[in-house]
């Protein structure tokens, strides 16, 4: 233990058995002071009555009596210590930040255990006794330790701020509620905090709502940015591809047209050989007629001299070699060899543009089933939904605002007015029909054209082989290098994009660009007439096979 005081030490009020300050002390023959139980029970267990610390022995057990004035100095020992420790620990309880402390207390102030609203001051546990005790006192109104009590009475009245008034929205004393707030409406505090509670309750379910939401706000911007980077790695990938197989092709066309102009150079060189040996043996021929005509030149024999001359004029059968050039143009080599890559590369970008869009497309597949209540009265949709061709007898079914009655279509069940998706139809045996997607406030009840100012984005076949798109009112013809036995429709809403697959080729058939859409979309099918049976094979929306 620490001291206690400058005047008392701690080792005088220490029994030597326990160690600890004197419980009821006694003082045995030789003067020494113990502990009355500690000094018993030392001599219950030993055989000799002696002292525990001088040895001296007593003929018999001594009668033990409390040494009164040592028990008093003990007990104030023990008491100062308390109060010490209790000091320090208001010091440490006075640091502590939002304490209310006892007003009460002069010296050392320890901490508040309530606040009295009566007498506006706040009692730590030793100083609130007598609310607890005298009747008149227990009348008073005892709150949790809060500081600034004055705050709690009304400046005017000088009374406790124990009302509220909704009028004024203000709290108010029982004077004020019999004179300027006579008539004005007044509850109790308690009402108004119970009120005020329930309604922060509320907002606290408000403000926990706004918190998820935006929590999960939060977590669908990390799912979009997952996605996107999923997509870039995904474009990225595709971009190389695409742009590996173009540089091969490139490369490819390179070599080959340094190979023709190798070939060509070494056409040339084989040529110019040529060329020189026979001017080299027309040279030679020369050269001889030109040492025999010096030799007759110094002939001064007249007959020999004519004889010779007659032989020698005879013509030598010499080449006209002003027509002969070689030049070789590289030119038209090289204009061939860019406009067939140009043609090659054009094919293989048309060909891998949409073997990677449909590609692309597909992992936006829904499932589409067709709309019975909006199928024209004479088409036949399979039980599952799936199938719809035409029959040639009106059917019994009954008309409403959805159904299409001027032209042979049906619209499927699912709609759509964001995102992206994906479908497919199998149009193998066909010759006629129109497939698409169409807005949702399309005139079911008069024929007009499929164009996008009537709603329509479709494209379509008619006799077997004339493949158009409506655009604009201007119908295009679509030149396909097969006929598609099955028909992909992708379609990205926000982007504003339709595009049509020949799924079987892997090439693009048609798209529409650039579109506003700003209300629901439909998948549209039209099996068209079925021209007395030659063009009966259903329309069949058909499950889509992803492949890597």
């Amino acid at each position: 233990m620490a001291a206690a005081s400058s005047l008392l030490s701690e080792d005088q009020f220490l029994c030597s058995i326990c160690l600890d300050v004197f419980t009821n002390p006694v003082t045995i023959p030789c003067g020494h002071n113990f502990c009355k139980s500690c000094i018993t029970e030392h001599w219950n267990t030993n055989v000799q009555c002696e002292c525990p610390l001088c040895k001296e022995q007593c003929e018999k057990k001594p009668d033990l009596r409390v040494n009164t004035v040592l028990s008093e100095m003990a007990a104030q020992f023990k008491q100062s210590v308390l109060q010490e420790t209790s000091s320090s620990s208001s010091e440490e309880q006075r640091t502590n930040i939002g304490e209310v402390l006892c007003d009460f207390c002069t010296e050392t102030k320890l901490r508040a255990l309530k606040s009295c609203l009566d007498c506006l001051v706040s009692y730590c546990e030793t100083h609130l006794e007598p609310h607890q005790r005298l009747p008149a006192l227990k009348r008073h109104r005892l709150i949790n330790p809060v500081e600034n009590l004055e705050e709690r009475m009304c400046k005017k009245h000088e009374r406790p701020l124990e009302n509220f008034c909704k009028t004024d929205q203000v709290c108010v004393c029982w004077f004020c509620t019999e004179s300027e707030h006579k008539f004005h409406c007044i509850i109790s505090l308690q009402e108004e905090y119970k009120e005020k509670k329930a309604e922060l309750e509320k907002t606290e379910a408000e403000v926990q709502k706004m918190i998820q939401e935006k929590q999960q706000k939060i977590e669908e911007i990390k799912q979009s940015v997952k996605l996107s980077k999923e997509e870039a790695d995904q474009e990225t990938a595709t971009s190389v591809e695409v742009y590996t197989t173009l540089i091969q092709s490139v490369e490819r066309s390179l070599a080959q047209l340094l190979d023709m102009i190798e070939e060509k150079q070494k056409t040339t060189e084989k040529q110019a050989e040529g060329f020189i040996k026979e001017l080299e043996e027309e040279i030679s021929e020369l050269t001889k007629r030109s040492t025999e005509l010096k030799q007759l030149s110094q002939n001064e024999d007249h007959l020999q001299f004519v004889q010779k001359f007659m032989s020698l004029k005879t013509a030598l059968p010499t080449k006209d070699w002003t027509k002969v050039s070689i030049h070789s143009s590289y030119e038209t080599i090289l204009r061939t060899s860019l406009a067939q890559l140009v043609e090659t590369l054009s094919t293989k970008l048309r060909g891998l543009c949409a073997d990677t869009g449909i590609q692309k497309d597909k992992q936006y597949s829904v499932d589409v089933t067709l709309d019975r209540n909006t199928a024209h009265p004479k088409l036949i949709l399979s039980r599952d939904g799936k199938q719809v061709y035409h029959g040639d007898v009106c059917q019994n079914v009954q008309d409403s605002p959805k159904r299409i009655t001027q032209y042979f279509g049906v619209l499927g069940k699912q709609s759509f007015s964001s995102g992206r998706y994906y479908y497919e139809v199998d149009v193998g045996g066909k010759t006629e029909w129109v497939l698409g997607v169409a807005r949702e406030s399309i005139d079911r009840k008069i024929p007009f054209r499929f164009s996008p100012q009537n709603g329509y984005w479709t494209v379509s076949l008619r006799d077997g082989w004339e493949y158009k798109a409506l655009v604009d009112l201007d119908l295009i013809n679509l030149c396909l290098s097969s006929n598609p036995q099955r028909v992909g429709v992708f379609v990205d809403y926000d982007a504003g994009l339709v595009c049509f697959y020949d799924v079987d080729a892997s090439t693009l058939i048609f798209s529409f660009t650039g579109c506003n859409f700003t209300e629901k979309l439909y998948p549209i099918f039209s099996p068209r007439n079925n021209n007395s049976g030659t063009n009966s094979t259903p329309l069949i929306i058909s499950p889509v096979h992803k492949t890597n």
